[in-house]
């Protein structure tokens, strides 16, 4: 059982005890060292409903709580908080038994099915800077829920199909460039020819659209251009996941496309339901909850006056599929934050229509904006959109130059791989730690520093650890941890508090709590390191102290994965 679990039953059940059966403990890490390791919060707010005094309620609980081997120090604090003090010897054994499990701890009593829609780009143009925090966050939570026993669906929900391919296919039709060797540069420079075209001219607009209707009816020259569209990008695309390190695949994919066929029965069935008005042509469900200023309810239109679909009925179709055929008890849209309310009018048409069961869990998982240090979205010098295999070239060039001024003497080929992992890794820290809601400043110093929470600090505290190793000769693997300093009780708590942190990573859907917690972490070891000799040390304290760097390492590493960062053995 995780520490926090455990000390909230204790003193749940305590506080039944004394007469507060619904309070709730609220346990939390102690904010400074001399408060304890952790603080039982929910005194007052029992002692209020109980019309009590707080500190005389909070030594009832004392008396009361059985801490017996978990604690060794309990005391009342201010007006009635009690401060907990972890025992070493509890630390110590909880230590041993979480490293010598696969999943350090972690674990969820009952797993669960869980999808998590992210990156999701358009395709026939390059993957650009605005897709990389989907794609980031996503492959995080994907990771994090795995490792905790969760049965995880990927699903890159690209944009595969529309107006854009009509336009492709109309343009490339109409200069006879079908047959011809194409690269993703070669479909932008077309793609934006073909727009400015679609503005100017009516005609070719006509025919852009006579194409999508083709290319939807299954028109077989059509599907052969699209399947050849589709390719190139998709392959652009598999370069940039691999070049970030992700998780997603081509298997993976699940575009748009996909749901073409179920978009006349989702009308039906809406249809069927009642839900559907005709307002000017267009079929819409009309939103009771979501009403404007003038107290008129919210249009959410499925289908455009003529028959054609738009995203909210292939989104539709897409949450249907992924509860009934995927088998999902949790979808989770890793998706912009400006598509806010499309999400909550989604769920509700998804949920009114029966698409989607009252007991599945449906969550956009909003993120905020990369700003350039003007405080506007970051883009290049003329505006444009910066393109996201530049963007991560860039990281590995500037982290190449940073470890050859370290390391001078070092071969060139170490330095590109130690390049390539401290420059992908800067500029995935560098978002992830922060909170995702928020918009962010792009800023190239501070996320390849060594000092802070940034990644190259924590890579490095792991390369220290793996040093320590290399310097240490024979280890033996089942050494007792013994702890007697300050510094081993504090490093010993954080490590052994990583599957309460996991956990609240995946409830909240924030990998920035996992980031926090590796840089706490790297922190607690440097403190430990300088205070407690570790190879200088003798006999079982030596022993001892190598068995809780390897804990340390251990817990690091498999953080730093959970968030899609190679560690190193030395930078």
């Amino acid at each position: 059982m995780a520490i926090h679990q455990l000390l909230t039953s204790r003193f749940a059940a305590a506080l039944a005890q004394v007469g507060a059966p619904d309070a709730s403990p609220n346990i939390q890490v102690a904010s400074k060292p001399e408060f304890g390791d952790y603080q039982a919060n929910g005194i007052m707010g029992a002692a209020k409903a109980l019309k009590t005094n707080p500190r005389a309620l909070a030594e009832q609980v004392l008396a009361c709580v059985d801490l017996a081997g978990i604690a060794d120090k309990l005391e009342i604090a201010g007006p009635g908080f009690i401060n907990i003090t972890l025992s070493n010897a509890f630390l110590s054994q909880t230590l041993s038994t979480q490293q010598a499990d696969a999943r350090l701890g972690t674990g969820v009593a009952k797993a669960e099915t869980v999808v998590i829609d992210y990156s999701s780009p358009n395709l026939a143009k390059e993957m650009h800077v605005g897709h990389l925090r989907s794609s980031i966050i996503g492959d995080s939570l994907t990771r994090i829920y795995g490792y905790l026993g969760h049965k995880v669906i990927r699903q890159n929900h690209v944009g595969d199909w529309g107006t854009q391919f009509g336009m492709l296919t109309a343009y490339m039709l109409e200069n006879e460039n079908q047959n011809s060797e194409l690269a993703l540069g070669d479909l932008e420079g077309f793609y934006r020819a073909a727009k400015v075209r679609f503005d100017a001219d009516p005609a070719f607009a006509d025919l852009s659209r006579e194409y999508v209707v083709k290319l939807q009816s299954g028109d077989a020259q059509v599907r052969a251009l699209w399947q050849r569209f589709l390719n190139i990008s998709m392959k652009h695309c598999e370069d940039v996941y691999q070049k970030l390190g992700l998780l997603l695949t081509r298997d993976d994919v699940k575009g748009e496309s996909s749901y073409n066929d179920d978009l006349p029965v989702v009308i039906d069935d809406l249809r069927a339901q009642g839900l559907l008005t005709e307002s000017q042509g267009a079929q819409v469900v009309f939103l009771e909850e979501f009403r404007n200023k003038d107290g008129d309810p919210a249009a959410f239109i499925v289908q455009k006056q003529g028959g054609g679909f738009l995203y909210s009925t292939s989104d539709l179709a897409t949450a249907r599929y992924r509860t009934g055929v995927l088998g999902a008890n949790r979808i989770l849209y890793v998706v912009d934050a400006r598509q806010g309310l499309h999400f909550q009018q989604l769920f509700t048409v998804a949920r009114k229509a029966g698409f989607v069961p009252a007991d599945t869990h449906l969550e956009h998982v909003a993120f905020g904006t990369m700003m350039g240090d003007d405080g506007k979205p970051f883009k290049t010098r003329s505006g444009e959109l910066i393109k996201l295999v530049d963007l991560l070239s860039e990281a590995e060039s500037r982290a190449f130059d940073l470890v050859s001024s370290k390391n001078p003497n070092m071969d060139e080929a170490t330095r590109h791989h130690i390049a390539h992992a401290v420059g992908i890794a800067a500029v995935k820290y560098s978002d992830l730690s922060k909170h995702r809601t928020s918009d962010y400043v792009f800023d190239w110093n501070s996320m390849l520093s060594f000092e802070g929470n940034t990644a190259p600090y924590l890579q490095y505290a792991y390369t220290r650890i793996a040093s320590i190793f290399r310097q240490a000769g024979e280890v033996d693997a089942n050494a007792k941890i013994e702890l007697i300093e300050p510094a081993e009780h504090a490093l010993s708590l954080t490590i052994v508090q990583f599957p309460d942190i996991l956990q609240q990573a995946a409830n909240d859907t924030c990998p920035h709590v996992l980031c926090s917690y590796l840089y706490t972490l790297a922190t607690r070891f440097s403190r430990f390191y300088d205070a407690c000799p570790v190879l200088k040390a003798e006999g079982e304290i030596r022993s001892s102290r190598l068995a809780l760097c390897q804990a340390a390492a251990k817990t690091m590493q498999t953080g730093l994965d959970l968030l899609g960062i190679e560690v190193l053995q030395e930078m």
